[in-house]
C-alpha cells in the first residue's frame, strides 16, 4: 500500500512539474485552439469540412497555407462580414458567397487560431488585438 501511495505521489509530482513548465504562450495557444474548435464545428464545418478540406467546387478548403498567409489581414473581415466574388484557393477557382457571421472578435480570433494551429499545423495564434484591428479597417 505504501509503495502504491509513493508511486502515485511521484507520478502526480511529475505531472505538476510538466504542467508548470508550459509557458504563457503555449497555454494561450491551447486556449484559443480549444475554443476555436467549438466555433469551427458550429459555424464553419458544414461548408469547409471537418478537416478544412472544403466542399468540392462549392466551398474552398482552409488548408491552403499560402492563401491564408497572403490574406491574413483580410481573414477577420471575411469571417465577420462575409465574402463575394472569385477566389483562387489551392489552385482552384471558387465563386460562391460566404455569408456574414455574428461572431465576436474573440470568437474570430479563436477560430482563426484553430484553423492555423490544428488544421494547418502552424504555430501562430491570431491574437485578439490583431483581429480587432482588422475589423476596424474592414471595407
Amino acid at each position: 500500500m505504501r509503495a502504491l501511495f509513493t508511486t502515485c505521489f511521484i507520478i502526480g509530482a511529475l505531472l505538476l512539474v510538466l504542467i508548470g513548465c508550459q509557458n504563457e504562450v503555449d497555454i494561450r495557444t491551447a486556449q484559443y485552439s480549444v475554443n476555436g474548435q467549438k466555433v469551427y464545428i458550429t459555424h464553419c464545418q458544414n461548408c469547409h469540412g471537418e478537416k478544412g478540406e472544403g466542399l468540392g467546387n462549392l466551398y474552398p478548403p482552409l488548408t491552403d497555407v499560402k492563401f491564408l498567409e497572403s490574406n491574413r489581414q483580410k481573414l477577420a473581415c471575411m469571417i465577420k462580414y462575409g465574402a463575394t466574388g472569385a477566389l483562387e484557393v489551392a489552385g482552384k477557382k471558387f465563386n460562391s458567397t460566404m455569408p456574414a457571421s455574428n461572431l465576436s472578435a474573440v470568437d474570430i480570433a479563436y477560430v482563426l487560431t484553430y484553423i492555423n494551429t490544428k488544421i494547418n499545423k502552424g504555430k501562430d495564434i491570431f491574437p485578439l488585438a490583431e483581429v480587432e484591428k482588422q475589423l476596424k479597417n474592414c471595407q
